[in-house]
């Protein structure tokens, strides 16, 4: 399995998503958001969203990390990303 991108982990089934995290992703931080706990990961040059639900007990979704969503502000009260991320 060879990643590059969000592109090609976005095409990834379900099962591989959580694969390549647990094998190739780096745990960054987690934070709540709504009704989720959204866990930060790097994997290979990008971030990945993933979206915990508790209440279903479930992965709800993945997404690539967008620094200009409002959501960056919890992550960067925890900790530093690399200047040029969030340019």
């Amino acid at each position: 399995m060879h990643l590059e991108t969000f592109e090609d982990f976005r095409q990834l089934t379900y099962r591989d998503k959580i694969k390549t995290l647990y094998f190739h992703g780096t745990f960054i931080v987690s934070i709540r958001y709504y009704r989720h706990k959204v866990n930060l990961y790097l994997v290979h040059d990008f971030y990945v969203e993933v979206f915990y639900n508790p209440r279903l007990d479930m992965i709800d979704q993945f997404e690539l990390f967008d620094p200009k969503h409002k959501r960056t502000k919890f992550y960067t009260d925890q900790i530093n990303f690399p200047t040029d991320l969030l340019k």
